[in-house]
């Protein structure tokens, strides 16, 4: 009978392996099954952290580009103005300049204005205060237009001359040119007729 359960115990054992066998094989095709559910799940918020990791990025480029524009308006409100009222002095040299000197003193004074204005607008152009062009045609977004005279040599909305110059810095208008441009002979004739 020892012999019976031995064999009995064997066969039972032999019964079992093989179903011990297929839970570790059903195991295994499940750990294989869990392990791509894990990728899956694991590359999704790999993606996301991605995702959130561009997002940040275009954050910080937005804030950025936005603090640098904030920074060059507060540069432009600050320099503009201390910018228009030197242009201005310059205006005042240029109008001293106009006046021929006639004694050996006023020569000397015309010499040292003259040397003023010329360090005065070396400063302004160190700081890229460009002067506005103002030969060819007239340019509303340069050019502001404080009269008109007729001539039949050029086209009509042609720049004859310079009132008052204008400038530029770093691209943007500080004061606009002023200037005289021409107009048609018979435009200006015939506005003349109905005034009168």
């Amino acid at each position: 009978m020892a012999r019976k359960s031995r064999h009995d115990a064997e066969a039972s054992a032999a019964d079992e392996q093989p179903s011990e066998r297929d839970s570790a094989d059903r195991q295994g095709a499940g750990g294989e099954e869990s392990l791509a559910r894990r990728l899956d799940r694991l590359t999704e918020e790999c993606d996301e952290l991605r995702a959130q990791a561009l997002r940040a990025q275009a954050d910080y480029q937005n804030l950025r580009r936005r603090h640098l524009s904030d920074v060059e308006a507060g540069i432009r409100k600050a320099v503009m103005p201390l910018l228009e009222e030197l242009l201005l002095v310059a205006d005042y040299l240029d109008l001293a300049l106009a006046v021929r000197p006639s004694s050996d003193e006023a020569k000397n004074l015309y010499v040292g204005v003259e040397m003023t204005r010329t360090k005065l607008m070396q400063a302004l152009e160190r700081e890229d205060v460009r002067p506005i062009r103002a030969d060819g045609a007239f340019d509303p977004e340069l050019h502001e237009a404080t009269g008109t005279e007729p001539s039949a040599d050029v086209a009509p909305g042609t720049i004859l001359r310079i009132a008052r110059p204008g400038y530029t810095w770093r691209g943007l208008v500080l004061r606009h040119a002023h200037v005289i441009v021409a107009a048609e002979p018979a435009a200006v004739a015939g506005e003349g007729e109905e005034r009168d």
